[in-house]
């Protein structure tokens, strides 16, 4: 028990220390910083995950999750035929190949998509984003646009979390836009949550729950991190208040643009995938012509499993099951987190325990990849065309700090659970 407890402790000092000593300016990093993002993170995890009334409510998101499913379902059912869920018109041998994640999985992103357009319409997300935009800018002494940006990102996208804030991206100071980058690389958007749900909800119980903590928490980690790499040299300005407006001029208006924003995003996942994984099958074959090692044929989970080892043992993994979890965090931060959690999925209950996977679950819930720099750049260098030498600069570095606040959300959780 003493283990399991000093060893997430190890990492949060080691991943607290490795910042410092990678910061810019390490002078101008603030104490206050530190210690009220260790605290929020903990604060936050310990309401989340111990307090029964605020655990119960984030355990029916799982029912909501299915609901959900049942009702996308019904549509694919309809427009994919037996590919989409129905009953297939032919006698099936192989029943348990026969989900189709193109047409089963991904169409969740749709009716998401569609219900978070009609949330922010009718003002529920808003007020969401404000309430923690508001315990950001308390405890960690955030400026209002960023926080506001910090907040949304645990709700939102990566791009569509600047756009509430796009009028300020031009003046905010240099930490501040680092700062959200960081936020958008630490947390998930809205619109996967529930697909990623879907995807371990097989293997991690209350998976949806799980996932939306893990965005909850991940935000103040990231701010502390950005923080302490790029600090702040100039006090917060008090700024006038941002307000958050919807587009859409009625509720079908809502769903309608939801909907049809999430059309490119669909299409990017399916095409993002199979290239992904036939890059890494491609790697696998390049390896598998050298000699084995251990008697098992060298891959490239097997190589990320390695190198990632020693760090996913700072959050609380054991030694024999770190070059599996490890493997996890390598295509995570190498691909993305759908491949990784795929991955989690697919591995046999034995190579992980459940507290293990409940672990992974919370330190791969980031977008800190090299295919979301891509993203990132894109959309942030499109909003503040005049920042975007900035932008690009810091990329790498928003991808690191992002990875290393979803390990920090990972060794908290490897605490109290």
């Amino acid at each position: 028990m003493m283990t399991t407890l000093l060893q997430p402790l190890l990492g949060l000092s080691v991943l607290t220390a490795s910042a410092w000593l990678l910061s810019e300016n390490r002078r101008a990093v603030r104490p206050r910083l530190i210690v009220a993002g260790l605290a929020l993170q903990f604060l936050l995890a310990l309401a989340l995950l111990k307090l029964p009334p605020v655990k119960a409510l984030f355990l029916s998101l799982n029912g909501l999750v299915l609901a959900v499913q049942q009702a996308t379902q019904a549509g694919t059912e309809l427009v994919f035929g037996y590919l989409g869920g129905a009953a297939a018109p032919f006698e099936t041998l192989y029943p348990h190949n026969s989900f189709v994640l193109a047409f089963r999985a991904l169409p969740l992103i749709l009716v998401i998509s569609a219900l978070s357009a009609l949330l922010f319409h009718w003002r529920i997300l808003p007020l969401l984003v404000r309430g923690f935009a508001w315990l950001l800018r308390r405890t960690l002494g955030t400026g209002g646009p960023l926080g506001l940006g910090a907040a949304a990102n645990v709700f939102v996208g990566m791009t569509e979390a600047p756009l509430l804030i796009r009028p300020y991206l031009a003046g905010m100071t240099r930490p501040a836009l680092f700062g959200l980058m960081t936020c958008g690389m630490a947390t998930i958007a809205g619109t996967v949550m529930v697909l990623y749900a879907s995807l371990i909800g097989s293997v991690v119980p209350d998976a949806m729950g799980h996932i939306l903590i893990a965005s909850i928490i991940s935000a103040p980690a990231a701010l502390m991190i950005a923080g302490i790499l790029i600090p702040e040299t100039q006090e917060a300005r008090d700024e006038t208040p941002v307000r958050i407006e919807s587009q859409s001029r009625s509720a079908m208006d809502a769903i309608t643009r939801g909907t049809l924003e999430a059309i490119p995003l669909w299409l990017n996942i399916l095409a993002m995938l199979v290239v992904m994984v036939a890059l890494v099958s491609l790697v696998n074959q390049l390896l598998g012509l050298l000699p084995m090692i251990a008697g098992e044929p060298l891959t490239a989970q097997r190589l990320l499993g390695w190198i990632m080892a020693p760090v996913v043992w700072l959050i609380g993994i054991p030694w024999h099951e770190a070059p599996t979890a490890g493997a996890l965090m390598g295509i995570k931060t190498v691909l993305n987190e759908l491949v990784a959690y795929l991955e989690l999925a697919r591995l046999p209950t034995e190579t992980l325990s459940e507290r293990s996977r409940l672990i992974m679950t919370y330190a791969l819930c980031g977008f800190a990849n090299l295919g979301s720099l891509g993203i990132m750049i894109g959309g942030l260098g499109a909003m503040a065309p005049k920042r975007r030498d900035e932008i690009v600069a810091m990329g790498l570095k928003s991808i690191l700090a992002g990875t290393m606040a979803t390990l920090m959300t990972g060794a908290v959780v490897g605490i109290l659970i």
